[in-house]
């Protein structure tokens, strides 16, 4: 039963959506606003773990509740253009409850055409774009929206240019279309400084933070409750605190705390073994794959920071490097971007993905 409200994987939907309530309204109204406005361009960024991908399919109910025709978070992948127009034409079938013709026909349930097909023919001939572009003008038409989400975004896509510049073009032409990406930092960096693709620096950033240890507390304290785990408050806590506010080492805390429990009951000893393996196979799962996505002088800045320990200054970096101060500033510069490290003051640094010092200095020693 736990694993109906702890899902420890990457892209499972957890039962509950952990201290996101407020940004998820911010961005549902922002995106009804008017056509063209800052408010529907979104780009997430955030670290493995930190959440987006549920984000995004948590949005896309909500958007569906709102008359929005959805497609549904997609991968960045050859074809991305094609799975997005399928998935806006199914959205609009299940809505309808018949089939959506982009010619016209009589206004059938949430304002969508209704008992009418696409013509394959004529649409096999046009481009994904050209039936992209149709289909929105035909739900603006109707007084309704569409919605694209795009998952795990991909520097240098092709893909992603063909789609933001059709995106670009529809919003120039006021139809009502909404478009939210959701990327690692390095890769939303990388995107957003591709001179092709300069229109989305008008888009709005949206960082995911960590959690707040008392929304993650509450969290497991309700969710303990319903399954009948018993847990002392102070064992509880010190779970909170463990999850560092990473959405995905909560989710493995939590499974692993009910199924080490011994007769429903979590005991210190219990509770340390739970914490020992969350803590493992989210450095296997997020520490390992951020490290592999680096180049070796990333590596050796990181390695650096955590043998001098947190916060630390990139001076004492650059010297434990045996570079120079410019020299060590440019790496500086580019794991901030990556959200790998973060500013810990005047001329210091510190971690930005939990456990990440840790797991360097296992694997030295």
């Amino acid at each position: 039963m736990y694993d109906e409200v702890f899902s420890p994987s990457f892209g499972n939907r957890p039962s509950f959506l952990v201290g996101r309530s407020q940004l998820l309204s911010q961005l549902e109204q922002g995106l009804q606003s008017r056509p063209g406005s800052r408010e529907r361009t979104v780009v997430v960024l955030g670290q493995r773990g930190s959440g987006k991908t549920v984000l995004l399919w948590e949005l896309a109910d909500r958007m569906r509740k709102q008359g929005f025709a959805v497609a549904s978070p997609t991968i960045v992948a050859d074809g991305m253009l094609e799975r997005i127009l399928e998935k806006l034409e199914d959205d609009c079938q299940l809505y309808a409850g018949g089939k959506l013709h982009l010619a016209g026909g009589s206004v059938g349930a949430l304002g969508f055409s209704a008992g009418i097909q696409l013509e394959r023919g004529a649409a096999a001939a046009k481009s994904p774009q050209q039936r992209l572009v149709q289909l929105c003008r035909q739900l603006t038409a109707k007084d309704r929206g569409a919605l694209i989400l795009i998952d795990e975004l991909q520097a240098s896509s092709p893909e992603i240019r063909h789609l933001i510049g059709t995106y670009q073009e529809m919003v120039g032409e006021g139809l009502n279309v909404s478009l939210v990406m959701a990327g690692l930092p390095g890769a939303v960096s990388t995107t957003l400084n591709d001179k092709v693709l300069t229109f989305l620096n008008r888009a709005r950033k949206v960082s995911l933070p960590p959690l707040e240890q008392g929304e993650v507390d509450a969290f497991f304290k309700r969710s303990f409750d319903s399954l009948g785990i018993a847990i002392e408050s102070g064992l509880r806590r010190s779970a909170s605190a463990y999850t560092a506010g990473s959405p995905y080492l909560l989710q493995l805390v939590g499974h692993y705390t009910c199924l080490y429990a011994e007769d429903g009951k979590v005991s210190e000893e219990s509770l340390a073994e739970a914490l020992r393996t969350s803590g493992d196979d989210f450095q296997s799962d997020v520490c390992a794959t951020t490290l592999a996505a680096l180049s070796e002088r990333d590596v050796d800045f990181l390695e650096a920071m955590a043998e001098l320990g947190e916060p630390t200054s990139v001076a004492a970096v650059a010297e434990a490097m045996g570079a120079t101060a410019d020299y060590a500033q440019k790496y500086r510069r580019r794991l901030i971007d990556g959200g790998v490290i973060k500013s810990a003051g005047r001329g210091k640094v510190a971690f930005d993905v939990p456990f990440l010092a840790e797991h360097l200095r296992r694997r030295n020693e």
